[in-house]
């Protein structure tokens, strides 16, 4: 533990106190239905109790609906594409131009050790081929000392990435089952092994001397839907409130087929048909969401256990949020507040008034210069978010509009808007402080809000489109 040692002299000494570390905690396809965030139905203790220790972010948005490019801003805190394939885009251009720095290279550049376990880049392990485990194709180059992930009976990350238990690998999808409840300890599937891999290193990263950037990333709740049957329990018998406006939206929108869901077996159900299948898949999301606040539970437990937990800076970040039946859709890659709306939680040493929510709206863009900002470093002049310390000193600091983007179409919400402009000049435009929020469009009625919008989006792109032009 020389790092503790170290930093009791630094502050006898009266001189700068070290770095703190950072744990990333990163949950594939977690939409803020979370005990702390209001669901009151779902077995989440682990992440409540991260929640009362620092600050949740009740309209935190994810700049894309799917999982590639929202982690790109995230990892990158810069605006890039909208396809699943967003980093590796980036690592080629790194062979061919010098790239500004991603936030785990930044770190590391400031004197970090940085360790990646499981699914925090798009690929789990963060590298190409075809299972995911080619060394000479690597999504972020020169990101991370250690980039990690165990695989046991799944063989390679792509087996893992969707496996059901006990090495069941996807070959097609139409023959796995789109949801699995089975008996047996949480190794049975692949985010027990990941969980496992960050005790070991956190036990490796607490004897260095310098601070580390750990981030994991948990794979769960991303489809198919399976969990050890420990975590059905607390839903066997639960009442779960009505799918709010789950009716097909009138008119052009980005609704879509939920194609990713209904490729896998579903036994010849629609849950949009059939209530009670409606119900079974909810509860095995809700199963699986139990099992993932189950890892972050061992880590955080690992951290308090080595001493570290007033020395590091924890956030947890879901990377977009899911379609349950909401616009009759069961799944992401729509621009809609189900798909873009994520739990963004952030607890550090001394925070003020920890346990108070935050409303303001705010962008996954945020949490680099965030994070530079509590590890006292410099924010970078390439990073396109703010930092988020004026809502960690004081939860009542209103936010700042936040855009996203698909193939297609933009968009941009602010406190009370919704505008989802289509790239032929098509727009949505939604109030949520009425009480149709985004079921009814009022464009038509509000052409000047439109306009307004319009230009605030187009000053947004035009950030992002200069933000692709790698200096």
């Amino acid at each position: 533990m020389k790092r503790k040692v170290t930093l009791l002299l630094v502050l006898i000494a009266g001189q700068v106190v070290a770095k703190p570390n950072v744990l990333l905690l990163c949950v594939d396809d977690l939409r803020p239905e979370l005990n702390c965030y209001g669901a009151d139905y779902i077995h989440s203790p682990n992440i409540d109790r991260l929640a009362e220790t620092g600050r949740a972010f009740s309209r935190h948005y994810v700049n894309a609906p799917s999982c590639g490019p929202s982690r790109y801003t995230l990892l990158t805190g810069r605006y890039g594409p909208a396809g699943n394939n967003a980093l590796f885009q980036r690592a080629k251009k790194m062979k061919a131009n010098e790239v500004p720095p991603s936030m785990p290279e930044w770190f590391r550049r400031h004197g970090y050790t940085t360790v990646s376990i499981g699914k925090v880049s798009h690929h789990p392990g963060g590298r190409g081929g075809a299972d995911w485990d080619d060394d000479a194709e690597i999504e972020m180059p020169g990101a991370w000392d250690r980039h990690l992930m165990p695989t046991g009976d799944w063989r390679h990350p792509r087996g893992a990435m969707h496996g059901l238990a006990n090495g069941e690998i996807r070959r097609k999808a139409g023959e796995m089952d789109v949801f699995q409840a089975t008996e047996g300890a949480d190794t049975i599937y692949p985010d027990g092994l990941v969980a496992n891999e960050a005790l070991k290193q956190l036990r490796l990263l607490a004897k260095e001397d310098q601070p580390f950037f750990l981030a994991v990333g948990i794979i769960r709740p991303h489809l198919p839907f399976g969990a050890p049957a420990e975590y059905m329990k607390y839903y066997a018998d639960a009442d779960l409130p009505p799918v709010p406006h789950p009716e097909m939206p009138a008119g052009r929108t980005t609704w879509h087929r939920s194609g990713e869901f209904m490729k896998y077996n579903r036994w010849g159900k629609d849950p949009n048909e059939d209530a009670a299948f409606s119900l079974a898949v909810r509860k095995h999301y809700a199963a699986c969401v139990s099992y993932a606040d189950a890892q972050v539970g061992k880590v955080m437990n690992q951290l308090k256990k080595l001493g570290l937990e007033n020395d590091t800076v924890v956030v947890l970040w879901g990377d977009h949020g899911w379609h349950l039946g909401e616009h009759a859709i069961w799944g992401k890659h729509a621009l809609f507040e189900e798909s873009l709306r994520s739990p963004l939680i952030i607890s550090h040493p001394g925070i003020r008034s920890p346990g108070l929510k935050t409303a303001g709206v705010v962008e996954s863009t945020d949490i680099f210069p965030t994070l530079c900002d509590l590890a006292r470093l410099d924010i970078p002049d390439f990073a396109a978010g703010r930092s988020l310390m004026p809502q960690l000193r004081n939860p009542d600091v209103v936010g700042h509009a936040a855009i996203g983007y698909k193939g297609g179409a933009n968009t941009i919400r602010t406190d009370r808007w919704r505008l989802i402009l289509h790239k032929d000049g098509f727009a949505e435009l939604y109030d949520h402080a009425s009480a149709d929020k985004e079921t009814k469009n009022i464009a038509d009625r509000h052409p000047e809000r439109v306009e307004e919008l319009t230009r605030e989006l187009e000053t947004h792109l035009a950030a992002k489109t200069a933000a692709g032009k790698e200096k």
